[in-house]
């Protein structure tokens, strides 16, 4: 299987063959005793645990039991994408995402694409992140899907070129910006010099950007909207990602019970008594928003907080039901969806995908499991699924059971040899395989800050980048043109610290 690194052209690298954008980086690095960087990763796990920088491991997944709250570990080599690549992306990522929120609008209204016999009927009406309460419900700007995480892997073509291909459309309640903002900081504090070197664009300005297209989905009768970021509480995975979030926007954080509905309107108890809410950046699942239209026994949601928000009262962000897209069933059908909406080919590809569901598809599948990765649909996180070529006999029996008795939870694709990056681990540097996950974000316009979260997997060989399954993170830097110039200069606050770098 051919590879591809994303700083050396040839593997095993030695330090020659450097790709053009990583040589001042690359001549950079060379200069460094390995001391310093030991002693710079270690003040980096320092502060990012002081700062209190974790995600939290449930059940038997965690492995290892060093508890359920851990670091994801911080890579010192950055992940860098010259500036024609990014522009490239960016026009793919514009495009994808647009095409999900018109699909997700005509889904809970004229359904042509249904009518068109592009998209089985099935497949959406019976799908569990469906939510027939959304039929017919009007919200701001047809925009439903206000922040998407989109999963993009890179792997070599037949000539050993890496191409990049879209693996996940996240549209529900993506996480993982905080790791990228904070791993912005933290390269800064660490290496300031690198930023004098390079032309990095920045990404600081996200939570600005975040707030504005929250904004842009409030009731046309708020002047002055109040938004909250919905919490299900500290005990959630995510939870340092939703106070951080709070935090850099200026907004409350909130949990179920700080809401109540009064005359279908949303408010926020405070020591003032009750403050009318217009937009709520929730990270609580669909399932959990409201009592008295999903499950009964939640305590995570606000009870009548759907009888608001179908009245028109109050924004959601992401829309309720927006997971119909996110569904890995539904995604094989992303590029027929952007030729339907758009009129355009797509300019991102999607992975070659086997529908389960399908019976010529399912038995494709089960003759080759052993070369597949087979995914439940409704997954995340990385769990509940099979990666065959790292799997046992026995693995592959059990999910083949799995896969007969359920083929339509399935889909199936191709094992991709991801690229790789130099990393950071306990034998020195080498190479090891990433993802990005670049966030979107729709509102009044389509936008996005240059770079993402890229992911690592930091054991070797696998291909499981997820923060839940041991991976790490890296910064990603999106190179403009020509040299940094140093007079400009951008502030930084990294753990209530402030710290002001030249360099962009």
């Amino acid at each position: 299987m051919q590879k591809f690194d994303e700083m050396y052209a040839m593997l095993p690298f030695d330090g020659s063959d450097v790709r053009e954008h990583y040589k001042r980086y690359a001549q950079w690095l060379s200069k460094q005793p390995p001391d310093v960087m030991q002693a710079r990763r270690a003040e980096a796990e320092m502060i990012f645990r002081r700062v209190g920088i974790t995600f939290a491991v449930y059940g038997a997944k965690d492995e290892g039991g060093a508890g359920n709250e851990r670091l994801i570990p911080f890579d010192l080599i950055p992940r860098i994408i010259p500036a024609h690549e990014w522009a490239s992306m960016q026009q793919g990522l514009v495009q994808r995402v647009t095409a999900l929120n018109r699909f997700i609008h005509d889904v809970y209204h004229g359904q042509d694409i249904i009518r068109a016999g592009i998209v089985p009927v099935d497949l959406i009406l019976n799908n569990a992140q469906y939510r027939p309460e959304m039929a017919g419900v009007h919200v701001p700007q047809d925009i439903y899907a206000h922040i998407a995480g989109i999963d993009i892997v890179r792997a070599p073509d037949a000539q050993g070129n890496g191409e990049y291909y879209v693996l996940e459309d996240n549209l529900r309640v993506p996480s993982g910006v905080s790791y990228m903002l904070e791993n912005r900081k933290m390269m800064m504090r660490l290496f300031p010099e690198l930023f004098s070197l390079h032309k990095v664009a920045p990404v600081a300005h996200y939570p600005d950007m975040l707030l504005e297209t929250l904004r842009a989905s409030a009731p046309a009768t708020a002047d002055e909207p109040t938004v909250v970021v919905l919490t299900p509480g500290m005990h959630n995975s995510a939870y340092f990602e939703h106070a951080f979030l709070a935090q850099q926007m200026g907004v409350e954080l909130v949990e179920g019970q700080d809401l109540v509905v009064k005359d279908k309107f949303v408010y926020m108890r405070t020591t003032r008594g009750l403050q009318r809410v217009d937009v709520i950046y929730r990270r609580v699942d669909d399932d959990f928003l409201d009592p008295q239209v999903f499950r009964p026994n939640s305590t995570l949601g606000c009870y009548g907080l759907m009888e608001a928000y179908r009245a028109g009262n109050v924004g959601i962000c992401n829309a309720v039901g927006t997971g119909v897209a996110d569904d890995k069933s539904v995604y094989p059908y992303v590029p027929e969806m952007i030729r339907f909406y758009l009129g355009e080919e797509p300019i991102l590809k999607n992975v070659p995908t086997w529908m389960c569901r399908k019976p010529d598809d399912l038995q494709h599948v089960l003759a080759n499991l052993k070369d597949l990765v087979v995914k439940e649909v409704h997954g995340a996180g990385g769990y509940g699924m099979l990666i065959g070529p790292a799997a046992t006999q026995a693995e592959i029996e059990d999910f083949r059971r799995a896969l007969i008795a359920n083929p339509s939870g399935y889909i199936a694709q191709p094992t991709l040899s991801l690229s790789s990056c130099p990393t950071y681990v306990e034998s020195g540097i080498a190479p090891r395989h990433i993802d990005l996950r670049p966030f979107v974000l729709s509102g009044r316009e389509v936008q996005m800050v240059a770079g993402g979260l890229t992911r690592v997997a930091l054991q070797e060989g696998s291909l499981v980048v997820n923060s839940s399954q041991g991976g790490g993170t890296k910064d990603t830097w999106v190179l403009g043109e020509g040299r940094s110039t140093a007079p400009m200069t951008q502030s930084q606050t990294l753990g209530g610290m402030t710290q002001t770098q030249g360099g962009f």
